[in-house]
């Protein structure tokens, strides 16, 4: 497995990929970090790098299966929530048959933020609701905001 740290607006985020898959994202420091020659490594750097700089809207990388058919359906419906655009839970909820509660679960779990954008889910009325990476709640709006400024 590859793991690199980056610096980014919102502190410092972390990756791993392992056998040509990106597998996860954190928001904090990889003290494991490998710097190999791994060409998607290179690839999800570059591509944060310019999501980091307002110069990419979507990514284009290739992800690690999700656990379950649920989770492969609410990263599929995050994945299509527009950059700088927002959905709520309940409408997330609503297109997978499912409960508000069971897709706020699935974005507190998403391994992959940022890449899997859940900080663009939201409650209902546009509260933040949940976010489990970095500062929780301030970083979900700092990505919101990032994305707010740099909208196509």
């Amino acid at each position: 497995m590859t793991t690199k740290t980056l610096d980014s607006p919102f502190g410092p985020v972390s990756f791993a990929v392992e056998d040509g898959l990106l597998f996860r994202v954190r928001f904090q420091v990889d003290t494991n970090s490998t710097e190999n020659d791994d060409p998607l490594a290179e690839e999800v750097a570059s591509q944060l790098e310019a999501y980091f700089t307002g110069r990419l809207f979507n990514f284009d990388l290739p992800l690690a299966p999700p656990h379950s058919e649920f989770q492969a359906g609410i990263r599929q419906c995050m994945i299509d929530i527009p950059f700088g655009e927002m959905r709520t839970y309940g409408e997330l909820a609503k297109d997978l048959g499912s409960a508000s509660q069971a897709v706020g679960q699935a974005c507190g779990a998403n391994p992959i933020p940022i890449i899997v954008p859940c900080h663009r889910v939201v409650a209902a009325g546009g509260k933040l609701g949940g976010f489990s990476g970095g500062d929780g709640a301030p970083t979900k709006r700092k990505l919101l905001n990032h994305e707010a400024v740099y909208a196509p």
